[in-house]
């Protein structure tokens, strides 16, 4: 008889989106950067030099923003201001020629796509990331620069990581393979208050969380973006099922003239990047795939049971991911 086990994880790892002014959560600052360096002085001021587009990037960021606010309807998430000019936007004098660094090597918690970071003399963490955020959907090879862009991001925080659960189990009667879970910080749900018409979120609450499957046998070896999704209001909660998928409907891009149908990308390993709330870092789980259910094996169809149970404990009486369950 062949063994299951339920996969489960508790992970956290970082991000943040940045133009010259105020920036929201996740702060993006530049794509396809290399030899990245942080550096924070004594007014917590931040640094980072790298390069980019064949250039060297010298970008001051400021501001007393941290970690993240719960989720408030109407309200803004914790921000900083960046400077893409070194400080010759917000002082009119290049004040990164200046910059005395007085960041200690990073001692924070371990961080997946990390680059670099230190610890700030007042005992915050900041960190860099890579992250191939802008890949296509349903496990399409990208075929645009702007696909090809591996996201440089920044985070800022002295708490514990967000918290993301991840499941598996199967739906439809066993038909499909689906993975769900809980997305938390500090023992509160991370969500949003909209979305797109195409999912992606409308505010600054909002997160993405990004799902890759290994050597999938519609997409072939190797990772591949399946598909993104949000935590739902107000639990926290996702679900996703790997169903077959056309890419010409939906709000799906897809490179030119190929519209066939996407057969289910189910592959023998999952990988789960969340985007972190307000300045914190991203939330990576991986985990091997359970693979198909088997009806005549107990211990699938126990797993099933548990896995019915646990979503109804983590939903606290949110069903919006209740379609396909067992019951």
């Amino acid at each position: 008889m062949k063994f299951r086990k339920v996969l489960f994880a508790v992970l956290g790892v970082a991000v943040t989106l940045a133009v010259a002014g105020p920036a929201g959560a996740s702060l993006l600052i530049d794509r396809n950067a290399t030899d990245v360096k942080i550096e924070v002085d004594k007014q917590g001021r931040a640094l980072l030099l790298y390069n980019a587009d064949g250039l060297s990037r010298h970008v001051l960021v400021v501001g007393k923003g941290i970690n993240a606010l719960p989720p408030t309807k109407g309200a803004k998430q914790t921000t900083l201001t960046v400077d893409y000019g070194g400080g010759w936007g917000l002082y009119h004098q290049t004040t990164w020629k200046t910059f005395t660094n007085e960041c200690k090597p990073y001692t924070g918690p371990k961080l997946a796509w990390f680059v670099a970071g230190c610890t700030a003399p007042d005992g915050s963490y900041w960190a860099l990331q890579d992250f191939a955020q802008p890949l296509p959907d349903l496990g399409y090879d990208p075929w645009t620069p702007q696909q090809k862009a591996v996201w440089l991001e920044l985070s800022h925080f002295n708490t514990a990581l967000p918290q993301l659960e991840v499941y598996q189990d199967w739906v439809y009667g066993g038909k499909f393979d689906e993975v769900f879970g809980r997305y938390t910080y500090l023992g509160k749900p991370i969500y949003g208050f909209g979305t797109t018409s195409v999912g992606a979120p409308t505010d600054s609450f909002g997160r993405l969380i990004y799902l890759d499957t290994f050597n999938s046998p519609a997409y072939g070896p190797g990772w591949h973006r399946e598909n993104s999704f949000v935590p739902h209001n107000p639990s926290g909660i996702f679900c996703y099922g790997f169903f077959g998928f056309d890419p010409t409907k939906g709000g799906y891009i897809h490179p030119p003239g190929q519209t066939a149908f996407r057969q289910p990308g189910v592959g023998s390993q999952y990988r789960i990047t969340a985007e972190g709330p307000g300045l914190m870092p991203d939330v990576e789980w991986t985990g091997t795939a359970l693979g198909p259910f088997d009806a005549t094996n107990q211990q699938d169809v126990q797993l099933q049971q548990q896995m019915d149970q646990k979503l109804t404990q983590i939903a606290n009486g949110d069903k919006s991911c209740n379609g396909g369950h067992f019951d």
